[in-house]
């Protein structure tokens, strides 16, 4: 494989950067309202489901969208190469992004299985093709610094994303935000085919080596089996991990966790050595997502109901303007006793699906009245455990942030901080004293488990939960995170790329996704606990004590993992 050579980062990697900035973008605009629409009523346009049905599909959905690289990886690897993939794979997830702005339950589910499978096809050969643009020896030493680059690209994405998820959803609704989601997606295909002629030579279809399995018989031993525990673990009387789809998701991992165990026992030594290395680390990475990942799910909902998010005069004053503040009312119906205040809704909602829907305008007067209702039940939510000196007098608003734009926090954070940690691994490298990549791994979670403590402080600074937290808990929280995830996500992809055996990588960048996925599914189940536990304290303290536990491992397997890359002429 040939490589330009040069003094500085190749050109395809400004190529990849631009093409994964605009897929996270959509990616992560669909993801930073998803909880949010599932919870939200039908009558205001979203699905109307429960708490614990809104966890479970969330944690269905994030493990699957991240189980599915595992297929086509090995695809990508063996028959399609990364390029062809990549585009499938955006135009897949596109098209799902815009079937989700039809507000209906077919189209729902038809949606995220689009965006799995395609995600499946886009997001472990984009991050292999990172990989290769370093592989020539003059270029090695950047991988991480490459990797870290690429990472900032997906973050300039995922903050930009929830601004326009904000406007998009205030003043046009849930299905314009969707939309603008696969904008986005098709906006990265366009960079990735206009900058072609840099990456063209990295994309290179591995041929099979004399006993390798064939590329059949790997998704006859892993694919099929999958689908078959899958099923079984579906059928099961009762459940033991919460839900039939828990059940049904952690069963049906086994035959691919199991694939590739074999492959590291039946692999020659020195292969097989750097597979397990590579597995000890992906089943401590599994915590990590299993606590970062509830940023959609339970700390969007920690935001939305237990978090101050009124805004200060000077910004509401150029936000309304704009069309970006969500906006709060007090009046008679809002300010009622509870009684009264039911009786008021249920009545304005028999209006409402009383009121006639045969033409345009009275379609669209039934949704602006549907509108006015939701605005009334969100107001008296957020008034609940607010100050009374802090409540508009009546007949007055209130305008605040809007809950998705604290989704832009966390890669508000790596944008900032990106530079900073690549400065200081660049000055210890410089002096000899860089850590090891697993090292690197081994500090990320220990910073991720202080993050949680942060959330501690959160729910005491709120009494637990009777009055609204400060904005800042969230704002630390995720900054805190964010320097253990610098040191752990693109230190992960850039570890699979050096550690993986040439001939696999693509294949066990998938395991480093299927790693992801099972602490995506996690984080929706551990998620799933946060209405049931009282003390929302203790929530936080089982995150810390899960990551923790990861990081202590780790560092017990430290001297092991670095002899292993020692071995394979990495660091």
């Amino acid at each position: 494989m040939s490589q330009p050579k040069s003094a500085t980062h190749p050109k395809g990697i400004w190529v990849l950067f631009g093409t994964e900035m605009w897929e996270r973008f959509g990616y992560y605009l669909m993801l930073g309202i998803f909880s949010l629409y599932m919870l939200d009523s039908w009558n205001n346009g979203g699905m109307g489901f429960s708490p614990g049905k809104k966890s479970d599909i969330y944690g269905t959905y994030l493990g699957l969208v991240y189980l599915t690289p595992f297929i086509g990886g090995l695809l990508a690897d063996r028959l399609l190469g990364y390029r062809r993939a990549i585009i499938a794979g955006g135009l897949m997830m596109s098209a799902g992004y815009f079937l989700l702005s039809v507000h209906s339950n077919t189209t729902f589910y038809i949606a995220l299985l689009l965006i799995i499978l395609g995600n499946g096809f886009f997001k472990p050969n984009i991050s292999t093709m990172v990989g290769n643009l370093y592989s020539a020896d003059e270029l090695k030493d950047k991988k991480d610094a490459g990797y870290n680059i690429f990472y900032m690209g997906i973050n300039v994405g995922a903050f930009i994303c929830n601004f326009v998820a904000a406007y998009m959803r205030i003043n046009y609704g849930w299905g314009h935000a969707f939309a603008a989601a696969g904008v986005g997606m098709l906006i990265g295909i366009t960079v990735f085919l206009l900058g072609t002629k840099h990456i063209k030579h990295v994309d290179v279809i591995k041929p099979l080596k004399e006993g390798d399995m064939s590329t059949a018989k790997i998704l006859g031993l892993t694919v099929l089996p999958m689908f078959i525990f899958g099923i079984l673990g579906y059928l099961i009387p009762g459940n033991f991990l919460g839900t039939d789809t828990n059940d049904a998701f952690i069963i049906g991992c086994i035959p691919v966790i199991g694939f590739f165990i074999y492959l590291a026992i039946k692999s020659e030594a020195k292969e097989s050595r750097a597979i397990k290395a590579l597995l000890a680390v992906f089943m401590c990475v599994i915590l990590f997502f299993a606590i970062f990942h509830q940023n959609g799910d339970a700390l969007t909902v920690w935001a939305e109901d237990h978090t101050n998010r009124a805004m200060p005069e000077s910004v509401s004053t150029v936000a309304d303007k704009i069309g970006m503040a969500q906006v709060v009312v007090n009046n008679d119906i809002v300010s009622a006793d509870a009684e009264t205040f039911k009786a008021e809704i249920a009545a304005m909602r028999e209006k409402e699906n009383a009121m006639p829907g045969t033409t345009v305008e009275e379609l669209k007067a039934k949704a602006e009245f549907g509108n006015q209702v939701a605005q009334l039940e969100k107001s008296r939510k957020y008034f609940e455990t607010l100050p009374e000196n802090e409540i508009p007098a009546k007949g007055s608003d209130l305008k605040l942030f809007s809950t998705e734009l604290y989704q832009s926090i966390n890669p508000f954070w790596v944008v900032v901080l990106t530079p900073l940690v690549v400065g200081v691994f660049g000055f210890l490298n410089a002096r000899g004293k860089e850590p090891s990549t697993p090292t690197k791994v081994a500090i990320g979670l220990v910073i991720t488990a202080l993050s949680a403590l942060v959330m501690v402080g959160a729910v005491y600074s709120s009494n637990h939960l009777e009055s609204k937290a400060s904005s800042m808990w969230l704002i630390a929280s995720y900054g805190v995170i964010t320097i253990g995830e610098l040191c752990l996500s693109p230190m992960g992809l850039s570890l699979v790329s050096k550690l993986s055996p040439p001939r696999i990588t693509a294949l066990m960048m998938g395991g480093f996704f299927l790693a992801i996925s099972v602490g995506n599914k996690l984080s929706g189940m551990l998620s799933g606990l946060w209405e049931s536990t009282e003390n929302k304290a203790n929530f936080f303290y089982m995150n810390f004590g899960l990551v923790a536990a990861a990081a202590l491992l780790m560092f017990v397997m430290l001297k092991w993992l670095n002899s292993v890359m020692k071995e394979n002429n990495v660091k």
